[in-house]
């Protein structure tokens, strides 16, 4: 009941408050520090669930896509010193594509900070620069406080995650408990209206506008939104990466992915746009390439939340600050909505020139066992909802072209970090987070080798994961860019590991197969889909294998390179 109090230690107001936060599920992996806290969660095992990791980065990527998939605040758990470390991967995978996540970490007692005892970090100076914001509690009448505070700051706004360190007797120590109820959002700032009036007259102005759209929309819900406002102006859009699932991939508007390895269909209209409209994204360099080129015969119209991202990386024409829900749904009753016919003609020109086929040079034969098809046949098999997870490297950009998401937080990847190894903890995570339902994790085998011991952490929990290793036995990408700008000096990117990923698989509880065609691959996909225990699906192909196009760092669309010389 509001107001009442009662007395408890400080891990029973850190348990009770995280379930009147609604959390049901957390991850992490248990020590000294955390001791008080795990008894706690060992007594409350029937309201709220733990899911131990096989290594703290794994749990911490299971709570970042916990919260991907669900748009709730993940939470994982740690103890001091090297378990709050392990975490600091996982917490900066997080914080680039803005993630809400709490972090609670064990410390030493508060007596014996700053002493350099066993197992003592300073782990609120360590992810500092990587949290949204970030606490030490010294003092139990705090905690209540501060964990409903650390909730808010997470969800509220551009999201991201937190970190509460408490230290042992903090845990120990009593102190009245008030119910620990959610505190309301701090509010996001309405929209400007001169700003929109200003966004408003650039688009109906606009002759050839261009849609370029983020993270933000996926993170905010506006994918409908998002639709009507390019309905309205009659224009194509393209994704970045972290913007995929934001918009139907089967729409005829939609482009495809734009940028250092986007569709060249999607790259060549966004370097003809007379005006490009940013919606929740922040221009990074893979998307942009030279910023003077970029920009050079275009105007830009930034829309986002937060402030900090307008003109961070190219200037922009005009800007709205705010909620894209309110602000789209705003610009939608402001605009002309006429027809741009020549614009969308030129649209499907560039389309017909371009063709998808360039997206796969080698893959002429229908059948060819290349990336490409890899894909194609595991998407034929999954439905619409299914969540997909990658690891990152080229498989990521193979999915990323070649996946067609029509259903939004259908993709957990790691995008501003580029952290190699999310992938097994990462599908833990969305698995759980959608009931244990069937998820697919793309991986390549030198991601793969970095944390693929939670796939015993998926046969533990009798997750029914599908791991597709696109198994080329080199480290892809860094190798694809030593041949294209290295003159071929493969220095320790050709990994020689004789890893039997089916015998892995059998070891560790599960199943595998190894293939090296399609009608194997279906022949193993049929058993994996009719399998209720994880998976490994090792699928070798050539060490050569590309991903194209790609704009070289720094360059513009000029500069695309569509297949190996």
């Amino acid at each position: 009941m509001k107001g009442v109090r009662f007395e408890m230690n400080g891990a029973a107001i850190t348990v009770e408050t995280l379930i009147a936060h609604g959390v049901t599920d957390v991850f992490g992996y248990p020590g000294g520090t955390v001791l008080n806290l795990y008894d706690e969660l060992y007594g409350n095992s029937d309201r709220i669930t733990h899911r131990l990791s096989c290594h703290e980065q794994g749990a911490a990527h299971a709570a970042d896509a916990y919260a991907r998939v669900t748009g709730r605040v993940g939470v994982v758990i740690a103890t001091s010193g090297p378990g709050a470390t392990n975490l600091v991967t996982g917490i900066a995978t997080a914080y680039l594509d803005s993630t809400p996540m709490i972090a609670i970490t064990g410390n030493v007692p508060t007596t014996l900070m700053g002493k350099d005892a066993f197992q003592e970090v300073d782990t609120t100076g360590i992810t500092m620069p990587i949290t949204k914001h970030n606490f030490l509690v010294k003092d139990v009448d705090q905690l209540e406080e501060t964990l409903c505070e650390a909730f808010r700051i997470a969800r509220s706004g551009r999201p991201g995650p937190v970190l509460v360190d408490i230290p042992k007797d903090v845990q120990v120590n009593e102190a009245d408990f008030r119910g620990g109820q959610p505190l309301p959002d701090i509010p996001t700032p309405t929209a400007n209206q001169q700003c929109l009036e200003e966004a408003a007259a650039l688009i109906n102005a606009s002759e050839r506008p261009y849609i370029y759209a983020g993270g933000g929309v996926v993170i905010s819900g506006a994918e409908d939104l998002l639709r009507q406002f390019a309905e309205s102006l009659d224009a194509p859009v393209g994704l970045s990466m972290m913007g995929l699932t934001a918009f139907d991939s089967e729409h005829p508007l939609y482009l495809g992915m734009t940028g250092m390895h986007g569709l060249p269909e999607s790259s060549k209209m966004h370097a003809e746009a007379d005006l490009i409209i940013g919606i929740g994204v922040r221009f990074s360099d893979r998307a942009t390439g030279d910023t003077k080129r970029y920009r050079a015969n275009t105007k830009i119209l930034h829309i986002d939340i937060d402030d900090v991202e307008v003109d961070k990386n190219v200037a922009s024409t005009a800007s709205v600050l705010g909620d894209l829900k309110e602000i789209l749904s705003s610009l939608i009753g402001m605009l002309d909505q006429r027809e741009r016919p020549e614009w969308k003609g030129r649209a499907k020109k560039v389309r017909d020139e371009w063709g998808r086929a360039v997206m796969d040079y080698k893959a002429q034969d229908e059948h060819s066992f290349t990336p490409r098809r890899i894909i194609k046949t595991v998407r034929a098999h999954a439905t619409d909802e299914m969540v997909v997870v990658t690891d990152v490297g080229q498989h990521q950009m193979w999915v990323a072209q070649h996946y067609g998401f029509k259903v939004p937080r259908t993709l957990a990847t790691s995008g501003g970090l580029g952290t190699m190894g999310f992938g097994m903890g990462g599908a833990v995570g969305a698995c759980v987070a959608k009931g244990g339902a069937r998820t697919l994790l793309f991986t390549g085998d030198g991601s793969f080798h970095m944390n693929m011991a939670e796939f015993a952490t998926a046969v533990r929990y009798g997750l029914p994961i599908i791991v597709i290793v696109i198994d080329n036995s080199v480290l892809g990408m860094v190798r694809q860019w030593q041949t294209l700008f290295f003159g071929e000096r493969y220095s320790q990117t050709t990994l020689e590991r004789p890893t039997d990923y089916v015998k892995l698989a059998e070891a560790l509880g599960g199943s595998g197969y190894m293939v090296s065609d399609l009608a194997g691959l279906e022949k193993a996909l049929n058993g994996a889909f009719a399998s209720d225990i994880p998976t490994i699906i090792d699928c070798k192909i050539d060490s050569d294998e590309m991903v194209f196009p790609m704009i070289p760092a720094g360059g513009s669309f000029e500069d695309m390179i569509v297949e190996r010389n």
